[in-house]
């Protein structure tokens, strides 16, 4: 069954070679056998495993779930039985210093409970750099920036083509202008200027926006996967602003596109230990430093999707923060396949033949990022997901794993085709239960590394047009900003005035590991009208358009 599973997920495509010129063939057609291999259905392919993992949460308070009913209904009964004047009576009957004592007990556990308790983590406000039109190209004059570089052959050029046709990028993304040089710009000094340019424009916003002062952040949180410069990225910040000495101040490197997500978790850890305090993440790669001249296909496709952004984030646990504050962080589920080797070099930065340096993308990345994606909503699921839709998460778990039937349609099904709608119909019956995430969520932000991502996403998860697009836009718009995409994303919702007071917002980022991170957040307010350096102001009213 097993050996019947894998051939499942191979397509074949007869590719005609041609006319043989040469040998004892000529003059006959030639033709090759091109073997692919597929994505698994999501709805088919969900482990048991991750099915009790995502479920764990609901078995753990299964005892309060049970309990605290009964509890209810038991002195519910018992008071309902009484009148008020026996209730005063019984009231007074007891002892005044028991009354005082259990009294004081219970303010003490109320006080511990809410002293333990993890203060709340608000998002006060949040930018997302705009280049210059300058440095906007369309698709046709990004191909013509990298053909004056004399870098790249024709058959590179054609390839890269194809490819810009097929991302779902448009005509008005940003690149610097250096990857038209016939010189290498892959220097420290390409880098550390394009990174002052977007990390020093998003933070000047950001500081604008909140009218906090730089000396007044007391954690700071800067992430680049790639472009990794000593003094670090954050030292440039700290020493660019002039920010105080006990600054607590961290740089992520190599922790791919949703390196965000991670920045935003310590950041997180450091409000909770650190009271009373501001935090800024700021989230970015630069594009020039990571532009790779080779020829090798599966290196050359990084260059074609990822663009110039960068977001820059204020976050508080001051509790006097919760009257202006945007958005309360509610949850973050953080996923690692990197024990799995295919999951470890599907995004891969290593040297070509030629010995030029950049990513390379492996054909299993799909099929690595649909299961980290698996293990990620079904451990996020519990937490945001309604009671109600939890239960039928559970039935069909029960019914998948104690029904005999369902073993017998699961065999059936990889060994006969012949019983179409019957077994159709069958497994239907057994196969794991998909919760809807609709339900969980009003906004959602995924991150938008290229057309087919977000086609499988949507198709797997049964989101609709609307749900997607604010990343379809965003990739149209921006391309690929690599770990500020998903803020991009947001600033569009905002840029709509889609966001209402209690809405929750799901953004998920993917990263070479492979990594796959989920954060929840609740708006406090309705955000009405945008702000005027919301990278979206000056053309939100053309979008949606047609991809």
């Amino acid at each position: 069954m097993g050996s019947s599973n894998e051939q499942d997920l191979l397509s074949t495509e007869i590719v005609n070679r041609g006319i043989e010129p040469s040998g004892p063939n000529a003059g006959s057609p030639t033709f090759s056998v091109r073997v692919r291999r597929r994505l698994p259905d999501f709805l088919q392919s969900v482990n048991l495993k991750y099915e009790k993992l995502g479920y764990h949460y609901l078995i753990n308070h299964a005892v309060y779930l049970a309990t605290i009913p009964v509890l209810v209904l038991v002195f519910g009964a018992e008071v309902g039985s009484l009148s008020r004047d026996e209730i005063w009576k019984k009231l007074w009957d007891y002892n005044i210093a028991t009354v005082v004592g259990f009294f004081s007990v219970f303010v003490l556990t109320v006080c511990v409970y809410f002293m333990s308790r993890p203060r709340s983590v608000y998002l006060i406000d949040f930018a997302c750099y705009k280049p210059s039109d300058e440095l906007k190209v369309t698709r046709e004059e990004f191909i013509d920036l990298a053909r004056k570089s004399g870098k790249f052959d024709e058959e590179t050029l054609g390839f890269k083509k194809r490819i810009l046709q097929a991302s779902g990028i448009g005509d008005e993304t940003y690149v610097p202008r250096s990857i038209s040089s016939s010189e290498n710009i892959t220097t420290m000094k390409e880098g550390r200027e394009e990174a002052s340019m977007v990390i020093f424009g998003a933070l000047d916003e950001l500081f604008e926006k909140t009218r906090v002062k730089p000396k007044d952040v007391g954690v700071l949180v800067v992430n680049c996967s790639i472009f990794n410069p000593t003094p670090s990225l954050s030292a440039m910040v700290i020493n660019h602003y002039k920010m105080r000495g006990n600054i607590i101040s961290y740089n992520l490197g190599g922790m791919g596109c949703s390196a965000g997500i991670i920045a935003l978790d310590l950041a997180r850890d450091m409000l909770q230990s650190n009271p009373n305090s501001y935090a800024v993440v700021v989230s970015t790669e630069m594009v020039g430093y990571n532009w790779y001249v080779g020829r090798d296909k599966s290196r050359v496709i990084p260059n074609c999707f990822f663009r110039m952004g960068c977001s820059a984030v204020m976050l508080s646990n001051r509790r006097r923060d919760f009257r202006h504050a945007k958005y309360r962080l509610e949850h973050i589920v953080r996923t690692h396949k990197a024990a799995d080797d295919r999951s470890f070099r599907s995004v891969y930065q290593e040297e070509d033949e030629q010995g030029y340096k950049g990513l390379k993308i492996s054909r299993d990345l799909m099929e690595v990022g649909g299961e980290a994606l698996k293990t990620n909503i079904t451990t996020l699921g519990p937490l945001v997901l309604p009671f109600s839709e939890q239960l039928l998460f559970f039935a069909a778990l029960l019914r998948r794993t104690f029904s005999p039937a369902a073993k017998t349609v699961t065999s059936s099904s990889t060994t006969s085709k012949t019983n179409g709608a019957k077994s159709s119909s069958s497994s239907d019956l057994f196969k794991p239960y998909i919760p809807d995430y609709k339900l969980a969520f009003e906004h959602f932000c995924f991150h938008a590394a290229s057309k087919a991502v977000l086609d499988e996403l949507q198709k797997n998860l049964g989101l609709s047009e609307e749900n997607m697009e604010a990343s379809r836009m965003t990739l149209q718009r921006f391309g690929n900003t690599s770990s500020s995409g998903i803020w991009y994303e947001l600033a569009y919702l905002e840029a709509k005035e889609s966001v209402r007071r209690g809405d929750r917002v799901w953004q998920i980022a993917f990263g070479s590991g492979f990594k796959c991170n989920s954060v929840v957040w609740k708006a406090m307010r309705k955000v009405k009208k945008p702000a005027r350096n919301n990278p979206w102001v000056d053309c939100i009213s053309r979008y949606p358009v047609a991809l």
